[in-house]
């Protein structure tokens, strides 16, 4: 069986399962954190330069790091995962794949980091501009939005799912983005990201800026 390693309240330990559950293909999650010194281990030594997960091992030994790079080498090898990047889509899914990671997910972990380096007294300027940010990216975001998250998910979603559901607690979607919102919703719901959502409840109180009382 595959090995996943990560946590259950990563974003992109997230990403990558959300393509596992869509393609029906079994894996094993080994949880990465100070309770597990051998799974934290074997990242140090295969989750690149900076020892970060997910990072995926294959039954005969592969071993592949980075959620998109995962997603990749699942559609390279397996066709059960050919509708995650689809032949007639693929430029426009890879970006949007790198929008949500780089401009979503990257840029809201910026307030997050922020409030974990100084958490009784934030950089508060720099998190309002990290607020802008995704207010700006949303907006980006917004005339796209109805045309994902359907049924087969893409690599787009699987990077949509956890990138929107985390920013959403530092800057709200708001009535301005109805699709986008909409969106949110329509992910949260399907059974490939909710499956990862009802594993990271139990900690959600580790959320720096404070969780709020709604997926």
């Amino acid at each position: 069986m595959i090995s996943l390693y990560g946590h259950p309240f990563s974003s992109y330990t997230w990403k990558a399962e959300i393509a596992l559950h869509s393609c029906g293909i079994e894996y094993r999650l080994r949880q990465v954190d100070p309770g597990h010194p051998d799974n934290t281990a074997f990242v140090a030594e295969h989750g690149g330069p900076f020892a970060k997960f997910p990072v995926l091992e294959e039954e005969d030994g592969t071993i592949v790091f980075e959620a998109s790079s995962i997603i990749e080498h699942l559609v390279a090898t397996r066709p059960e995962a050919a509708h995650l990047i689809p032949a007639d889509r693929a430029l426009e899914i890879r970006n949007l794949d790198r929008v949500f990671d780089n401009y979503v997910m990257n840029v809201m972990n910026v307030a997050v980091l922020e409030q974990l380096r100084a958490p009784d007294a934030p950089d508060t300027a720099r998190q309002d501009e990290v607020r802008a940010q995704l207010r700006r990216v949303y907006a980006w975001l917004e005339p796209k939005a109805d045309a994902l998250g359907r049924d087969p998910l893409t690599m787009a979603d699987c990077a949509a799912a956890p990138a929107l559901f985390y920013a959403d607690w530092v800057e709200e979607i708001g009535p301005d983005c109805p699709n986008l919102k909409a969106l949110r919703e329509r992910l949260n719901a399907m059974p490939e990201v909710h499956a990862c959502i009802d594993a990271a409840y139990p900690f959600r109180p580790l959320f720096p800026l404070g969780a709020p009382d709604r997926d």
